[in-house]
């Protein structure tokens, strides 16, 4: 890397100058795959026309096509960005590296959430800096949403957003090394759908070899639909647009209209004769497949990879808290929330009771809906894995509670990624409103998370107990860590 006071390297397709920040190296918006436009948004990923002269990575780019996405009573802006940046050349990367010329550096590629049809490298959550100050080269990367990017239609690869992650990968194993990388050290992590997507890439036999390890914070390896499922929601984006359920008419529809859509999908029926809906009605979109990643983990895809995997302890708060159903719950939405995600919904509601004696009717709602979405799919996945010796697997449960919201937001989906990307002090996530809530973090809490990821990246262990099938230790990250075996184990073979 040149020494320049911006720095410049020389990719596969073309010459790039960064932006250098003290110690930091930070190249944006470098595309991975051609843009996907008209016919190819629907087609897989394409290599990249090669560019002359250096291209500017020094400011943000476009993202997929997207509506934006409000929760509620909480400021979730950080998380999913501020909505659809326009342009068409959106499948990039963002990196960030040590300014200083070193090489063999770990590599870190994270996949963001946004329930498939939001968020984007721009979300001020995803800074990699941090990580690069730590010696690590960190990858961030917008994928294909919605319609283009998770709609199952007849000719028309399945799954594209989850190709798309593939494709970044492939990038990265031809280009890290220049920005200082091990190609042969990359630790794929995401959050939420990104999780998940990074569960169904664990189980994606064309992305052997192409990363060592893995890091799944509140995804599923049981949230796929069949593709019965997928198939109720391709009939409905097709009469809502006025089109055949064909790929050839989807191809003729604008990124507009395609947007605009999707956001009139959801609350369709997903429960068939065998399955229910693991997403409980939440969305329209997640990956399409026939065997879920759990399942195909636990047939041995996937078994060469060390796996970090682990959920917050209120997940469900953040669907119920912020739209203020949380403390207007009462005995028939616990009950509901059961036979949404379930087959035997009175057993499962007296197990929670059972072991919450004291729980309100939002806490037992809650508790429900945060296992039916990635509680369940998470002891699945970290179950399969550690059913293979070739590999570790690693839990962890993030218990720490924002006080936002009148102290009810708790340790919900997402507020773990702040501590992770070691950015809990930016002012953004702090206030009664902010996904941190009005009060301090404890000092040493996102140093320590921090520092645990870029551990397990660089060695594959992050300093406790592997999970197996007889202890199943996991990590209570907290204001104190305390190792714990099987918590919560009458809940999780609830789910079995």
């Amino acid at each position: 890397m040149s020494h320049h006071p911006d720095p410049v390297v020389t990719t596969a397709q073309g010459a790039v100058r960064g932006l250098r920040r003290h110690d930091t190296a930070t190249f944006l918006n470098i595309p991975y795959a051609a843009p996907p436009r008209g016919a190819g948004r629907f087609a897989p990923p394409q290599p990249h026309e090669p560019w002359d002269g250096v291209r500017d990575a020094t400011a943000p780019g476009p993202n997929a096509p997207q509506s934006e996405r409000k929760l509620g009573s909480v400021d979730m802006a950080p998380y999913f960005g501020t909505g659809w940046s326009r342009g068409e050349d959106y499948l990039t990367v963002n990196v960030w590296t040590p300014a200083a010329a070193s090489d063999n550096l770990p590599v870190m590629v994270f996949v963001h959430g946004g329930g498939f049809v939001a968020g984007s490298t721009r979300s001020a959550l995803y800074d990699g800096s941090a990580f690069a100050r730590d010696g690590v080269v960190l990858v961030t990367l917008n994928y294909r949403l919605g319609i283009a990017g998770f709609l199952d239609l007849p000719g028309a690869p399945a799954n594209r957003g989850l190709l798309d992650v593939v494709a970044a990968l492939r990038w990265v194993r031809e280009n890290i090394a220049v920005f200082g990388g091990d190609p042969h050290n990359v630790t794929l992590f995401g959050q939420s759908a990104g999780a998940t997507i990074v569960g169904g890439v664990l189980a994606a036999p064309e992305a052997a070899g192409l990363f060592r390890r893995a890091i799944v914070q509140s995804g599923s390896g049981l949230g796929a639909f069949t593709t019965e499922q997928a198939a109720r929601v391709t009939r409905a984006a097709a009469e809502a647009l006025g089109i055949e359920p064909q790929v050839d008419a989807f191809a003729e529809v604008s990124d507009e209209r395609l947007v605009e859509a999707a956001s009139r999908l959801a609350g369709i029926d997903l429960q068939t004769g065998t399955h229910d809906d693991p997403l409980i009605g939440l969305g329209p979109f997640s990956l399409v497949l026939d065997t879920q990643p759990a399942e195909s983990v636990a047939a041995g895809l996937g078994s060469d990879i060390d796996l970090l995997i682990g959920t917050n302890t209120e997940e469900g708060h953040l669907y119920l808290v912020p739209v203020g159903k949380y403390a207007t719950s009462a005995a028939g939405d616990v009950d509901d929330a059961a036979a949404r995600s379930h087959p035997n919904p009175a057993q499962l509601v007296e197990t929670y009771r059972k072991e919450r004696p004291e729980a309100s009717f939002g806490e037992l709602r809650s508790a429900i809906m945060g296992d039916a979405l990635f509680g369940a799919g998470t002891w699945a996945l970290a179950g399969a894995h550690a059913t293979h010796s070739e590999s570790a697997t690693y839990a962890y449960e993030f218990a720490w509670r924002s006080h936002a919201l009148d102290g009810e937001l708790g340790a919900t989906h997402a507020v773990e990624l702040p501590f992770v990307f070691d950015v809990a002090h930016f002012p953004q996530l702090r206030g009664s409103a902010a996904l941190l809530g009005p009060d301090r973090p404890p000092a040493d809490l996102a140093a320590r998370m921090h520092e645990t990821w870029v551990r397990f990246a660089r060695t594959g262990d992050p300093g406790w107990d592997p999970y197996d099938d007889e202890r199943r230790a996991t990590m209570c990250v907290d204001a104190e860590w305390t190792q714990v075996d099987d918590p919560r184990s009458q809940e999780r073979q609830a789910w079995n």
